[in-house]
């Protein structure tokens, strides 16, 4: 256990856009300046669950007020919270941690709605029921008081990004301005400023659509590597139709939802050129971002799944040629997997000590905020 001063041993449990299942991250950390990485473990989804999943996108659409469950999605909801809670005791079983150990965890959901400009976003996971299950405090539904107060909701790893900025080492140390990108089922960056200004958005669509696509036309969940992508072609008038959309040009910066950009239409492209495209659009979504930055990035550090994607990769780093390197997380010695469910970690910490999560530069929120909702671990040490 995390001892000392305001140092806490956190959990973080993120199961994302790309659905593919719960990434989990552990740190000893006072949700400051002290970020001390440890174990993380990945849990996949069956496909069925995936399915599931994806049906409750559809289902959750009639959703006017967060607390509504129509349809299956209450179900599903707690057979999600049960999920995270098998996969954090595989994991302290794999440890051998006891629940003494683990100061609070720090638990995302499983996002199926996200409207901002309604100030509605909607992440199924019982806070309260994992805490019990566990006996170990949760701090989660980060995302709520951040809307209410004129945010969009996300993102909320940026804070997290500059603590991490801030420990590079090596060549990395000095470059500045840094960008992170993380590309999940969107896409997003955080931009460090060489004065340490903080500023984040979502670029666009991130592996969402690829995954959507190589699932529909060749029964597989995503393109691994980007194996598929490289055996296709750019389709520039699909590209463009994709590119051309007013998000990329308007002056106010919006998170998204996962299904404001849809795949193509089935007779648009074959499966490897659709790929292809596809992989394109997310690289050249993200190097669009630059115009809406002070200043052009020296470094760009990717995470996320979509860095696995050689295709997405080599894209991006021809489009950003003039401005910055383009380097995946293991190069400045992070880890690219976890990293959302470190910041989950970090964020619980940073919640329980009543923190800013988030900022006017990060989600336009009216001024920096904490956030999250503690349900308490009965029985467990503090309790």
């Amino acid at each position: 256990m995390a001892t000392g001063g305001d140092l806490k041993r956190a959990i973080g449990l993120m199961s994302g856009t790309s659905m593919d299942g719960i990434d989990l991250a552990m740190l000893d950390t006072d949700g400051d300046a002290v970020v001390d990485r440890g174990a993380s473990s990945f849990t996949a989804f069956d496909a069925d669950f995936r399915k599931r999943l994806t049906a409750a996108l559809e289902t959750a659409k009639a959703i006017t007020e967060r607390e509504e469950r129509p349809g299956e999605l209450a179900e599903i909801e707690i057979e999600l919270t049960d999920r995270h809670a098998e996969a954090v005791e595989a994991f302290m079983a794999r440890e051998s941690l006891s629940r003494d150990d683990i100061d609070v965890i720090g638990f995302h959901g499983q996002t199926v709605l996200h409207r901002p400009r309604q100030a509605l976003t909607v992440q199924l996971g019982l806070g309260a029921r994992l805490a019990e299950r566990l006996g170990i405090d949760v701090v989660y539904d980060l995302r709520a008081r951040d809307m209410t107060m004129g945010g969009q909701g996300a993102p909320l790893v940026p804070a997290y990004h500059r603590a991490l900025a801030a420990g590079l080492s090596g060549e990395w140390a000095e470059l500045r301005p840094v960008v992170f990108v993380n590309i999940g089922g969107i896409s997003n960056i955080t931009y460090i400023g060489s004065d340490d200004a903080l500023l984040a958005f979502d670029s666009g669509p991130g592996n969402a659509l690829i995954d959507q696509w190589v699932t529909r036309h060749a029964g597989v969940p995503y393109d691994s590597g980007g194996a598929i992508a490289s055996e296709g072609r750019v389709l520039s008038s699909l590209a463009n139709q994709y590119l051309s959309s007013p998000f990329f040009t308007a002056k106010q910066r919006i998170s998204l939802d996962r299904n404001d950009f849809l795949p193509p239409e089935d007779g648009q492209a074959g499966l490897e050129d659709g790929a292809r495209t596809l992989a394109f659009v997310t690289a050249a979504a993200i190097a669009k971002a630059q115009a809406h930055l002070p200043e052009k990035p020296k470094l760009w550090i990717l995470t996320g799944g979509g860095r696995h994607n050689r295709m997405i990769v080599e894209d991006l780093t021809v489009a950003t040629r003039h401005s910055g390197q383009v380097i995946v997380a293991e190069q400045a010695g992070l880890n690219g997997d976890s990293m959302e469910a470190e910041a989950w970690a970090w964020l619980a910490v940073r919640s329980l000590r009543g923190l800013p999560l988030t900022y006017p530069g990060t989600t336009g929120v009216s001024e920096p905020v904490t956030g999250g909702v503690l349900a308490r671990g009965y029985g467990c040490k503090n309790a």
